[in-house]
Formats: structure tokens, C-alpha cells, sequence
């Protein structure tokens, strides 16, 4: 026997016949009503919270997007002048190394 498990009770009548185990009970109206209230109650709160997540995306790029769209203006404005300096005191645009 497992020492974690309790044994089984073993329900017997004076005579020596098992008892049968009660029938739980049946669910009555009111809980089947409230059981399938609660399920359409959790798949809205689901759906909603899909919608929540993807506003606070469509909030974020929203946020987001001027400052890569500032950023990458003024990487190609930097890369702009250097290369306009560069071709006008006649230095190499592009250098590449070898070993």
C-alpha cells in the first residue's frame, strides 16, 4: 500500500452486503444557467483583453514611429554631409580595409 493514500472505507450493512455510494447530486437549473452564464462571461473577458493587448500595441508603434522616423532622418542627413564633404575636399567615399 502506498503510505500516502488512506485506505478504502469499506461501507457494509449488518449482514454483510456493501452499501452502495450515494449519488451526487444532480445540477439544478440554476446551476446549469450560471455555469454557461460564467463560461460566455470568460470568453468575453478573454476577447476583451485580446482587444486591450492590441491597443496597446496599435498605442505603442503609434509612440514609437516618430522617433524611428526622426532618428532615420537624421542618420541620413549625417550620412548625407559627410559623404557631400567628403567628395568636395576629394577624400574616398568609401574605405575598405584589408588585412
Amino acid at each position: 500500500m502506498e503510505p500516502h493514500r488512506p485506505p478504502p472505507v469499506l461501507d457494509m450493512t449488518p449482514d454483510g452486503e456493501f452499501r452502495q455510494p450515494p449519488t451526487p447530486p444532480q445540477p439544478g437549473l440554476l446551476d446549469r444557467v450560471l455555469a454557461r452564464v460564467g463560461g460566455v462571461a470568460l470568453l468575453v473577458a478573454l476577447v476583451a483583453g485580446g482587444l486591450v493587448l492590441a491597443s496597446l500595441a496599435v498605442v505603442f508603434v503609434g509612440l514609437i514611429l516618430p522617433v524611428l522616423l526622426v532618428a532615420g532622418l537624421i542618420g541620413a542627413g549625417s550620412i548625407w554631409w559627410r559623404l557631400r564633404r567628403a567628395s568636395q575636399q576629394g577624400r574616398p567615399v568609401f574605405v575598405v580595409m584589408r588585412r
